[in-house]
């Protein structure tokens, strides 16, 4: 095993599956020779070749329509979008025409397309670039949206992601490309999509949550713990679909749960997560079900960002209130 940053390990996501599958095709906009904004996909093109690994113009709702093309012709294109801000430009690729093509084909066509991309807040990026705007996604059937936390998940789940038969939009969230590192397997393994991962058990109380807010949670069950409180911390990973089983199964071991998102609380999948939970497990509770999220406001600028982010002291506090009730 070696040790890799998320950024390192998504590289090699898709080094393996370019070595392993010649119809899989990497594109996006500076992909090519500069690597891409992050350099998530350094070397590529001078491994793979211009043909495999290349740059597109500046224009979302192309790379969209080609995506669809190759997918089409038998190919397995992993696209990126620069960042996830930009999504409105290839909404109609993604959900219009991606998502119900094996729907409206009656399942003879597929779209085996990975979108790739970077979101998320506390970096200091411009206006339009940290937005979390999975919700808006996740509500489009025919499309499976994963998030991954940590480098091993990251590496296994976009591995998954190019050889599932459906499109699947995959989020990197910005934060967690470089700030640590984890033991990754460097041959081929796979994470199953639409199952999440108990990163932290416990018996007090589920803390249910996606992205880099497993990183902040994790952080509060470690505070919690020095005051006496066992936190589990339950990492949807994929929430298009919803690992249902394991937050109800957390949730029934615990009875108590709070549900944490980096969106804003209008935004993001953690409203629907509470309602899985009472329609499924209201009587296993002994206190209502909180969310931490971000406020229902446009995401501002950098300046102010790290006061409007959630972080682990509001997890906490939040986790006290359900936790002493």
């Amino acid at each position: 095993m070696a040790q890799m940053t998320m950024i390192q390990a998504i590289t090699d996501a898709m080094r393996t599956e370019l070595k392993n599958d010649e119809n899989v095709l990497v594109f996006g906009e500076d992909v090519g020779k500069n690597g891409g904004v992050f350099r998530a996909t350094e070397g590529l093109q001078k491994e793979f070749g211009e043909e495999r690994v290349f740059d597109t113009p500046l224009a979302e709702s192309g790379i969209g329509g080609l995506a669809i093309g190759f997918a089409l012709t038998g190919f397995r294109p992993v696209m990126e979008l620069q960042f996830f801000g930009f999504l409105f430009e290839v909404m109609d690729s993604v959900s219009g025409q991606a998502a119900r093509m094996s729907f409206r084909s009656a399942g003879k066509l597929n779209a085996p397309i990975t979108i790739r991309s970077p979101f998320g807040g506390g970096v200091a990026t411009p206006e339009m670039h940290a937005d979390s705007l999975e919700g808006l996604v996740a509500q489009q059937p025919g499309i499976k949206v994963v998030i991954p936390s940590t480098p091993y998940d990251a590496k296994g789940l976009l591995i998954s992601a190019i050889k599932d038969d459906n499109p699947v939009i995959f989020l990197e969230h910005m934060k967690l490309y470089r700030s640590f590192r984890q033991e990754v397997p460097e041959e081929e393994y796979t994470i199953p999509l639409g199952k999440a991962d108990v990163k932290r058990e416990g018996t007090d109380l589920s803390i249910i949550t996606y992205g880099a807010m497993v990183q902040e949670s994790l952080k509060a069950a470690e505070a919690l713990e020095k005051e006496g409180h066992s936190v589990e911390v339950v990492d949807l990973r994929t929430i298009q679909p919803l690992d249902v089983e394991t937050i109800i199964a957390s949730v029934e071991k615990t009875n108590r749960a709070i549900v944490v998102q980096e969106a804003q609380r209008q935004a993001g999948v953690a409203a629907n997560v509470v309602s899985e939970i009472m329609e499924r497990a209201v009587l296993s509770l002994e206190a209502p079900v909180l969310r931490v999220a971000a406020p229902d406001t446009i995401y501002p600028f950098a300046q102010g960002e790290n006061t409007w982010l959630p972080n682990a002291q509001d997890i906490a506090a939040t986790a006290k209130k359900v936790l002493e009730f």
